[in-house]
């Protein structure tokens, strides 16, 4: 090119059109694009600025992420004491029905004979067991029983002092009726009487196997027992419940903990304490309802712990929320910045094109008319 010489007009018009060319190829470029930095030879600084703000807009993208499931693990953890609790009711109400239920008398009602002792030098004894109890044994002399009306009045005073409230017998009731003599013993617990062996008479001591034989009881405990039953059941419902209560491998009513990140290098975080909610750590233990009072009073205290957990839970599941719908808006931010630094105005660069054509197109008119001049003295020579 150096070989040919061009007028400093033509030469002028053919810079100006090769700087309009890299400017409308500079504009089509962010047009398509829609950066106006799109490398670092565009503007170093804001490229690398533009560059940190979208790296740090990441990072915490991927914390907002682990918040996500931090929320997650904790609704996890309030439906599982939502459902815990639902038990818990239960229990309670099973518990009030048990508490409705009564024992069964065991009766025993017998004949005196006094003629079988009467006139029998030899004293009688007998022994009277009341359930599990040690059995008692009663002595009678004999001689002194003349008709069956009297020896039904002699037992009965023999019997009155240990059937009475300090007694060892306190729990049977003897009641008589001329020379019949009945026996009851309220707690529904086993009645057994047995008598001297050596002694004549069905059971040894005057109390014959003939009349009506009575019937056995049902104590509180088997009243109750199928409603112990029920309630350890649901207390069996409760351990499940709180080992099925976990999100993502952690579960926060079976003594895990969560810990959740609120920026990069993890110096803004918060650590969430689990608990362990199954019944012991509730505090509500097997039971056959001997103390059903005791027993409710555990379901009230497990409740009343159950309400702390979930307001506790509840506060910490407001703290994580609301910080991650901070680090949403502050992505924001950051992306934001960055597109400032990066991002072109369509708008503008579009007018910016439609001026480069116009300034071409007249560029290309003047090269035109300077051209004009060579030509004339072209015309000459021919």
């Amino acid at each position: 090119m150096g070989d040919i010489v061009i007028n400093s007009a033509v030469r002028s018009n053919l810079q100006t059109l090769q700087g309009t060319a890299k400017l409308m190829a500079q504009t089509q470029n962010r047009l398509a694009t829609g950066l106006k930095v799109s490398s670092a030879l565009d503007n170093p600084q804001s490229y690398f600025t533009a560059a940190g703000l979208n790296s740090r807009a990441s990072d915490l993208s991927a914390i907002q992420d682990s918040m996500s499931l931090g929320v997650k693990t904790l609704n996890a953890a309030d439906e599982g004491i939502k459902a815990i609790q639902k038990l818990v009711n239960q229990a309670k109400s099973v518990a009030n029905q048990a508490l409705q239920a009564s024992a069964t008398a065991t009766t025993l009602d017998k004949t005196v004979e006094a003629a079988a002792i009467a006139g029998t030098a030899t004293a009688r004894s007998i022994t009277i067991q009341i359930g599990t109890a040690s059995a008692v044994t009663v002595t009678f002399d004999t001689a002194t029983y003349a008709t069956a009306a009297s020896s039904a009045a002699a037992i009965e005073a023999e019997l009155a002092g240990l059937t009475s409230a300090s007694g060892t017998l306190s729990g049977l009731t003897v009641t008589r009726d001329g020379d019949s003599l009945s026996f009851e013993v309220a707690s529904g617990e086993d009645l057994v009487i047995a008598g001297d062996a050596a002694a004549t008479g069905a059971a040894g001591f005057g109390i014959a196997t003939s009349g009506t034989q009575g019937t056995n009881g049902e104590t509180l405990t088997s009243a109750r027992a199928s409603y112990a039953s029920d309630y350890n059941d649901l207390r069996t419902q409760i351990d499940q419940l709180a080992s099925d209560a976990s999100f993502n491998g952690i579960n926060l009513l079976n003594g895990d903990s969560l810990t959740v990140k609120f920026n990069e290098d993890g110096t803004s975080k918060l650590d969430i304490t689990g608990v362990t909610y199954d019944s012991a750590g509730l505090g509500i233990t097997e039971t056959t309802f001997s103390d059903i009072d005791a027993d409710i009073a555990l379901l009230d205290s497990a409740t009343s712990t159950l309400r702390e957990q979930a307001s506790t839970f509840g506060a910490n599941l407001s703290v994580v929320q609301n910080r991650q719908d901070f680090t949403k808006n502050l992505i924001g931010v950051l992306e934001g910045g960055a597109g400032d630094l990066t991002l072109a105005d369509t708008n503008e660069e579009a007018a910016n094109l439609l001026a480069l054509q116009t300034r071409q197109s007249l560029a290309q008119t003047s090269l035109s008319l300077a051209n004009q001049a060579e030509q004339s003295v072209l015309s000459l020579i021919r």
